[in-house]
């Protein structure tokens, strides 16, 4: 394998300032998803919520809004390290968990459990994770197995799966309409009616898988020297990428299980921060998180406020964003090829 190519990575200061950036931008964030929405609340009213002084605004703000902005972050999160694991993993600019199948497998394992076992909602996130993890490995088997070139082969197998597991969710979603009355919005990804008992599992399996990301960090570095080159330096490049997989399982598990089929976040974000701050992994994966954070919660502040009352599911935004960008990077990867 090529040793891959790295942009130029940024200053430690320059580290720093997007570091302060991106904390204003939370901030912007936290406010406006907790201020706007179908009844705009004052951010004094917002304060007297916490407080309990305001017992209506407590019931919108603590009860509906803070569960949402706390799913938009934790998905968004979860979904753009994912993708950062994968790319870097893969050496492939175009990977990311909605586009390998990744988001699907977990999709379609979240289905047949809603559909089957109605009542155990607990098992959303081990269920989501097996699917996750099958539709991985099932990719990288395929791909892995075709002749030519394995990046364009891992894409066309990742569409393939995809559109097989679309459908089976098409089938589920036609065939127990009752069951998933709820989930229209499933196949574009939201957070409408998300709760913290929803949240609770996956945020700690988004933590868990985070923290082995960031052990793990150095050695997926070394992949970009060359599997032979990474092996002489004591990589154990098999069983490191199948620890990986694994890893980007779990947070893709995690967030489809509360969130569904949000899109696009694990290819946009990745691609942005890395040729920003170039590809240090345990510089810049605190960086992706948070980037996909922010990008998540904005994109549910709009949706809820340009139809305000009624809103739209937050994965319209993310498709109208990362179907472009997709195109946009298949072009530029041609054109350099």
């Amino acid at each position: 394998m090529k040793k891959r190519q790295s942009p130029p990575s940024i200053h430690t200061a320059g580290v720093g300032i997007i570091y302060l950036v991106l904390t204003l931008l939370s901030v912007a964030a936290v406010i406006s998803a907790l201020t706007v929405g179908s009844a705009d609340i004052s951010l004094s009213r917002v304060l007297a919520a916490f407080t309990g002084e305001d017992k209506t605004a407590r019931v919108i703000v603590v009860g509906l809004r803070l569960p949402r902005l706390a799913g938009a972050a934790l998905a968004g999160a979860a979904l753009a390290t994912a993708g950062q694991l994968l790319q870097a993993v893969t050496d492939n600019e175009l990977c990311a968990p909605n586009i390998i199948g990744v988001n699907s497998g977990s999709g379609l394992a979240v289905m047949l459990v809603l559909c089957l076992f109605p009542m155990y909602w607990q098992l959303l996130p081990a269920a989501a994770f097996v699917g996750a993890l099958a539709a991985s490995f099932f990719v990288l088997l395929v791909s892995g197995a075709s002749p030519g070139d394995q990046k364009s082969s891992l894409i066309l197998a990742g569409v393939a799966l995809s559109s097989i597991l679309g459908a089976g969710i098409s089938f589920l979603s036609l065939k127990y309409p009752d069951v998933l009355s709820s989930y229209t919005a499933f196949s574009v990804g939201g957070f409408s009616g998300v709760t913290f008992d929803e949240l609770a599992i996956p945020a700690i399996m988004i933590f868990v898988c985070f923290i082995l990301a960031m052990i793990a960090a150095p050695k997926i570095n070394l992949l970009c020297l060359g599997d032979e080159a990474a092996g002489s330096l004591g990589v154990r490049v098999r069983r490191l990428r199948v620890f990986t997989i694994v890893i980007t399982s779990g947070l893709c598990a995690a967030a489809v299980s509360f969130a569904g089929l949000l899109g696009f976040v694990g290819l946009i974000v990745p691609h942005i921060i890395r040729r920003i701050c170039g590809q240090r992994l345990r510089r810049i994966l605190p960086i992706t998180a948070l980037g996909g954070a922010l990008l998540v919660v904005f994109s549910d502040v709009i949706v809820r406020t340009i139809l305000a009352p009624g809103e739209l599911p937050a994965g319209i935004i993310m498709a109208l964003i990362g179907a472009p960008f997709f195109l946009y990077l298949l072009v530029r990867r041609r054109r350099h090829d």
